[in-house]
């Protein structure tokens, strides 16, 4: 079964960078999708970035267009999130999930991730 771990969280004063890294183990993460979710307190969680498996498309939240950029390595089976010109509002514990092959329409919402890691805290405040 895959499991997932994230990492690479922290504080960071606005227009800093983060990068957030998902490790999976268990099985190939080549044959799944990989989204990453944000979840602020006492809002719900939203998808941030999703990478598919086929086709190696790519999405993103239009809050992050321009400033994250979601990328993977099939051979350490990882995915990474690089988060540049943090703000506040992107304060909150971002997870990574997995489906398989593709994102889907609907992977904002997270329909149909069904390997969730921890989650790792993201702080962005002066």
């Amino acid at each position: 079964q895959l499991q997932l771990v994230e990492s690479g969280g922290g504080l960071v004063q606005p227009g800093g960078s983060l990068r957030l890294s998902c490790v999976a183990s268990g099985s190939t993460l080549g044959y799944y999708a990989i989204g990453w979710f944000r979840q602020a307190p006492g809002k719900e969680r939203v998808g941030v970035s999703c990478f598919s498996s086929s086709g190696g498309s790519t999405f993103y939240a239009d809050s992050v267009k321009g400033r994250f950029t979601i990328s993977r390595d099939n051979a350490k089976n990882t995915v990474y999130l690089q988060m540049n010109s943090l703000k506040p509002e992107d304060t909150g514990v971002y997870y990574c999930a997995a489906k398989l092959l593709s994102c889907g329409s609907m992977w904002p919402a997270g329909a149909l991730f069904g390997s969730w890691g921890q989650g790792t805290q993201v702080t962005v405040s002066s």
